[in-house]
């Protein structure tokens, strides 16, 4: 049976992470959830190929290109325990979205059945990310990655839109209605759970 895939993305600071740990936590014997974040800092933790290639990328920001990281997101997916596997911050760019679409188009074994976009604007990134004391240079960093966001996030919604896959969740919501929104989706519009 091939593994579901579930992409949720979105800006800095609008929870994305969050709200994929609690959806999984509902539906422990059906989901795996994977953090591209955290798969990338581990890498550069423990000083792998792909971390020494990210460590430059997410030091200044910028997204890490695709072909260093599917690969080593579809390992993941073709070892998840479970048959729906919900994978936060990816796509992060037009490459990335691009080196998976090739990566699923040649794949029997794993189906992308949706992206689910949390927005939330700008302000409300800045507030959930930089605290009251921030140096000029995290400030800095911020502006940089929320440019980079904005300048992408159109292409990516009008791709998988055409694809009928994406799906607008308000972030600006409590984390509990968000989550239970993106549940009430999942089951009525995919029918992932019965």
């Amino acid at each position: 049976m091939a593994k579901k895939l579930i992409l949720v993305i979105g800006a800095p600071g609008s929870g994305k992470s969050t709200d994929s740990e609690l959806l999984a936590k509902r539906h422990t014997e059906d989901i795996t959830t994977i953090s591209v974040g955290d798969l990338l800092r581990d890498e550069i933790k423990r000083g792998t190929g792909v971390g020494k290639i990210a460590e430059k990328y997410v030091a200044t920001g910028d997204n890490v290109p695709g072909q260093v990281v599917v690969y080593e997101i579809f390992g993941l997916i073709s070892n998840a325990p479970k048959d729906i596997v919900l994978i936060d911050g990816f796509p992060r760019s037009i490459d990335q979205m691009k080196e998976l679409g090739d990566e699923l188009f040649y794949s029997k074994d794993i189906d992308l059945v949706s992206v689910i976009e949390i927005r939330i604007t700008r302000e409300t990134a800045r507030k959930r990310v930089l605290s009251d004391n921030a140096s000029d240079e995290e400030v800095k960093r911020f502006e940089h990655k929320m440019d980079v966001y904005t300048n992408l996030i159109e292409e990516i919604e009008n791709y998988y839109s055409e694809e009928n896959l994406l799906t607008v969740v308000d972030g600006e919501q409590g984390i509990e209605d968000i989550v239970s929104q993106i549940d009430e989706y999942l089951k009525t519009q995919v029918h992932l759970f019965t």
